[in-house]
């Protein structure tokens, strides 16, 4: 089992086939940086004119870079932003510890545990344009021991929007998983305690998901973990060498990947990964720390790395053409809480009338999201290793940086 890596159609292709290769602009997966904010910039692309593409706000000392050494500097931010127009990387910049016990620095080379991963809906969008599997098939074409409603009436599609239906018992939040089998085999039989409590396919304000379920068949098709999957398959062949699902071992020992700190009631920051025995006191993850899995949900990725993710999605790398649209082309209104419109992927906005594919979100201890903007090359990454920071406000200085849109239109975490 590898586990551990060292190393809307209103999307225009041919721009961001214009965006030219990683490789070829240079983009490394980034060596450590020294200092406790750093960062650096590629010489800013310019169009055939020769006109300066990039807006100033977006440039290093530009407002949005102000902004973040500002939180930064209050010890209102940890991490790492990065923002790339045309696979050419714009600004770059690490702030605050990745491991405060042993002074590690965060820097762009360092993995942080990402929510939302878009691996999951991918996988199965992949084995579909393979023919492995057809999005309208139901849970029981791949899948035994689920309720026979569940098994004959929820699709595929209903799973990948958002539309499923579906409802889960209680997670157990407090168990410690000690083996990548013992957490496997925890989530193949709580996801047989699921009911259906609406009809598959009805829009709800409370989405059902169950990306479980969609990882479960994922392996039941192609006899691999999802784990190996996803490594074989998006990591590798992206060129995400600093990208895994690592586990809770690795993590310890490894000084590449941040350690997740979740803010007390009391203002103080607990290392997540060296402290099982603390959770989270927010009201939305009470009772939880995602360092009790063995293989720690969405697994851990880095900002080049998922510029490298958002290039490949477009380049044939992961999807064929036809079927990179299928993945991000409009499905419906968004029901997963956020404004914007449901894909198979990351939540659509359109933002001073361009697309941006986006997804984010809070995990104990860390706080993830990913804005592409296909339309004109642009992708924007902020990973942080605190799970309280002024993450719209970032968003909205972002966009506003990137777009010149006003810091509250559009978008969001979905």
């Amino acid at each position: 089992m590898i586990l551990y890596s060292d190393s809307g159609r209103g999307v225009d292709r041919r721009r961001l086939l214009g965006w030219g290769g990683l490789a070829a602009a240079g983009v490394a997966a980034g060596a450590p940086l020294v200092g406790a904010e750093v960062g650096h910039a590629a010489p800013a692309p310019t169009d055939s004119s020769g006109h300066d593409r990039i807006p100033p706000d977006a440039r290093p000392g530009g407002a949005y870079d102000r902004y973040i050494a500002k939180l930064a500097a209050e010890d209102k931010f940890s991490g790492v932003v990065l923002l790339s127009y045309r696979g050419r990387t714009v600004l770059s910049r690490g702030y605050g510890m990745a491991d405060k016990e042993k002074g590690i620095r965060n820097h762009e080379g360092v993995a942080f545990n990402l929510y939302g991963g878009p691996f999951v809906s991918l996988s199965i969008v992949q084995l579909a344009q393979q023919g492995k599997v057809k999005l309208w098939d139901t849970v029981g074409t791949y899948l035994t021991g689920f309720a026979t409603e569940i098994a004959e009436q929820v699709r595929i599609h209903h799973l990948l929007i958002g539309t499923s239906g579906l409802s889960f018992p209680d997670h157990d939040y407090q168990r410690i998983f000690h083996s990548t089998e013992e957490q496997h085999e925890y989530y193949q039989q709580y996801t047989r305690q699921a009911t259906l409590r609406a009809a598959p396919g009805a829009g709800s304000n409370k989405p059902g998901w169950g990306a479980d379920v969609v990882v479960q068949i994922v392996e039941a098709v192609t006899g691999m973990t999802f784990w190996d999957y996803v490594h074989k398959h998006i990591f590798g062949r992206c060129g995400m060498t600093g990208s895994a699902y690592y586990t809770r071992p690795q993590w310890l020992a490894d000084k590449h990947i941040a350690h997740s700190y979740m803010k007390q009631d009391d203002g103080s920051w607990v290392d997540a990964v060296r402290n099982l025995d603390k959770d989270s006191p927010n009201p939305g993850m009470a009772g939880q720390n995602n360092a009790r899995n063995f293989v720690p949900d969405g697994g851990f990725v880095t900002a080049p790395d998922m510029v490298r993710f958002a290039e490949a999605l477009y380049d044939g790398t992961v999807l064929d053409p036809a079927w990179a649209d299928v993945y991000t082309s409009v499905k419906a209104p968004n029901f997963r809480g956020s404004p914007g419109f449901t894909t198979y992927g990351p939540t659509a906005h359109i933002v001073e009338g361009q697309w941006e594919l986006s997804r984010g979100g809070v995990h104990p201890g860390s706080i993830t999201h990913y804005s592409i903007y296909p339309n004109t090359g642009w992708v924007a990454v902020v990973l942080s290793n605190y799970d309280d920071i002024p993450l719209l406000e970032i968003l909205g200085q972002q966009k506003q940086a990137i777009t010149g849109a006003s810091p509250g239109d559009g978008g969001g975490g979905g």
